[in-house]
C-alpha cells in the first residue's frame, strides 16, 4: 500500500532532478531472505527454538510462537538487530511471505512490543533447553557426512559492552569496561557454533565453562559414541586445574595457553638468550625458537608437559607458555595451538555481522535468549556461506555475504497461484544465486 502522506525529497546530483519518497509499496530491500528461509527450512532452527518458549499469551493471539521467531531470526539475519526495526518491517512483503503470510491478503507481522513479550518470555530453563536445541542442530549437521572420528572444540570468551543498567552487567578490569562477558564454544574442524551462554560482566573467563563442557561431551558422546576423540583448545582464560583435571580423567586432550609467570620465564630464560644470539648473529632479524619440559604449578596435583615459545623481534623479547597432553614435537604443538585464531574470526563474524552484542534488554534472561536468537542467525548465514563454498565461492565474511546475496531490492507481486519477485537486474550478486540455485538441485536430488 502506498502511503501518500510520504514527504518527497530532491537530489539534483543527477542530469535530471530526482524525487524520491518511501512510497514504492510492495518492495522489498532483502530478496535473498528466500535463501535464509530455505537454509531454515533444512535445519530447523527456528522451529527447534520455538518448540522451547513458552506461551505467554491468552487465548486469543495473532502469531504463533514459532511466526515471532522467524520473524525476529531472520530480521536478525538481515541485519536488523534492533525490536524497534519490527515495527516497519513487519509489511515487508517478502518477511511476510516467508514467514508463512500472504503478502498482500493476510494481517502484518508481529511490531516492537510482541517482540519485547517474546524475549521475556523464556526462564533459565528455558534458555538452557533452547541451547541445547541449537546445539542439536549442530550434531545433525556435524552427522551430515558421516560420525567424525574426533571432534576439536574451541573455547573463547568475548567481551559484550553494555550501556544501561542490565542486569549481570558489571565493570572488568581487563577490558576496562562495563560489560557481559559469553562464552562461546566452536567446533575447531568445521567452524561451526555450538553453544553460546551469557555470563556476567566481572566473570573469569573460565567461569562455567567446566559446565558447559561436560554437558557438550555428554551430548557429542551419545550422538557418536564413548570412543568418540575429544579434544579442546583454549586461551589462557581457560588454564585452571579442574578443566585438567577433568579431561585427563575422561581422555580428554587438551591445549591450554598458560598467563606467564616467574617461573615459567626462567625455565624460558636460555632459550630466550640463545634466540637473542641468533637474531643478533642475522643482523636483528626475528628468530623464534621453541621447547618444552615437565612444570607442576602449586595448585596442581602432578607435573605437566608445558610447551614454551621465545621469540626476539624488533621490538623486543617475546615469551608465550602452553599446556598440553598432545605429543607432537614443540613448533608443531604450538603451531595447532595459534591455529585457535581462527575462532577469534568467527567471533568477529558473529559480533560484527549478526551483532552479537546487541544485548540491551534489561533482564538477564532476556539477553540470553536474545544472544540465542543471534545464534539462530548466525547458523542460518553461515549454512548460506557454506552452500557458496561447497559450489566453488571463496569464503568471504558473514557481513560482504549478507550485502551480495540477502540486501537485493525486488518488487513482491502476489499472484493467483505463486508470489513473483521482481529482483534488482544490476545487483552484483546474480552469479551467487545462481550458485546456490545449483548447489540446491544438487540437494535436491541427494
Amino acid at each position: 500500500m502506498q502511503d501518500c502522506a510520504t514527504p518527497a525529497m530532491r537530489f539534483e546530483t543527477t542530469p535530471l532532478e530526482v524525487e524520491a519518497a518511501f512510497d514504492g509499496g510492495r518492495i522489498t530491500s532483502d530478496g535473498g531472505l528466500l535463501w535464509l528461509a530455505k537454509v531454515d527450512e533444512e535445519l530447523g532452527v527456528c522451529e527447534s527454538l520455538s518448540n522451547h518458549i513458552p506461551e505467554w499469551r491468552g487465548p486469543y493471539v495473532r502469531h504463533s510462537v514459532l511466526t515471532l521467531v522467524r520473524q525476529r531470526v531472520l530480521q536478525i539475519a538481515c541485519g536488523y538487530e534492533d525490536q524497534n526495526d519490527s515495527d516497519t518491517l513487519r509489511t515487508d512483503p517478502l518477511l511476510k511471505a516467508v514467514c508463512g503470510l500472504l503478502p498482500e491478503a493476510e494481517r502484518d507481522l508481529a511490531s516492537q512490543p510482541t517482540m519485547c513479550r517474546l524475549e521475556n518470555a523464556p526462564s533459565a530453563r528455558d534458555c538452557v533447553r533452547i541451547a541445547r536445541a541449537l546445539a542439536e542442530v549442530y550434531v545433525r549437521q556435524r552427522s551430515k557426512e558421516g560420525a567424525p572420528k574426533k571432534i576439536l572444540l574451541d573455547f573463547d570468551s568475548t567481551d559484550d559492552p553494555t550501556y544501561g543498567e542490565q542486569e549481570g552487567s558489571a565493570y572488568h578490569g581487563y577490558h576496562r569496561q562495563r560489560m557481559y562477558h559469553p562464552l562461546l564454544v566452536f567446533d575447531g574442524q568445521t567452524d561451526q557454533l555450538v553453544t553460546a551462554v551469557l555470563r556476567g560482566g566481572a566473570t573469569h573467563a573460565s567461569k562455567g565453562a567446566l559446565a558447559v563442557l561436560k554437558r557438550v561431551v555428554k551430548r557429542i558422546r551419545r550422538a557418536w559414541g564413548e570412543g568418540l576423540g575429544i579434544e579442546i583448545r583454549a586461551d589462557a582464560g581457560f588454564a585452571v586445574p579442574e578443566i585438567y583435571d577433568y579431561c585427563e580423567e575422561e581422555g580428554i586432550d587438551y591445549t591450554i595457553g598458560l598467563i606467564s609467570n616467574p617461573r615459567l620465564e626462567a625455565m624460558a630464560e636460555p632459550l630466550l638468550a640463545r634466540a637473542q644470539r641468533e637474531s643478533e648473529a642475522l643482523c636483528g632479524a626475528k628468530v623464534r625458537l621453541l621447547s618444552d619440559a615437565s612444570y607442576r604449578a602449586g595448585s596442581w596435583e602432578h607435573a605437566r608437559r608445558v610447551i614454551y615459545k621465545a621469540e626476539m623481534l624488533q621490538k623486543g623479547t617475546n615469551t608465550r607458555f602452553v599446556v598440553s597432553t598432545r605429543r607432537e614435537d614443540p613448533r608443531s604443538l604450538y603451531e595447532f595451538y595459534v591455529g585457535r585464531g581462527e575462532s577469534e574470526g568467527w567471533i568477529k563474524d558473529f559480533k560484527r555481522a549478526l551483532k552479537a552484542d546487541r544485548l540491551s534488554c534489561h533482564r538477564f534472561l532476556a539477553n540470553q535468549f536474545r544472544l540465542l536468537l543471534h545464534a539462530a542467525a548466525y547458523w542460518l548465514l553461515d549454512e548460506v556461506r557454506r552452500k557458496l563454498v561447497g559450489a566453488g565461492v571463496r569464503r568471504m565474511q558473514l557481513d560482504t555475504l549478507r550485502l551480495l546475496v540477502v540486501k537485493i531490492g525486488g518488487r513482491v507481486r502476489q499472484l493467483l497461484t505463486k508470489i513473483r519477485l521482481h529482483l534488482s537486474s544490476g545487483h552484483p550478486g546474480q552469479r551467487l544465486w545462481q550458485a546456490l540455485s545449483l548447489a540446491q538441485t544438487e540437494y535436491a536430488r541427494e
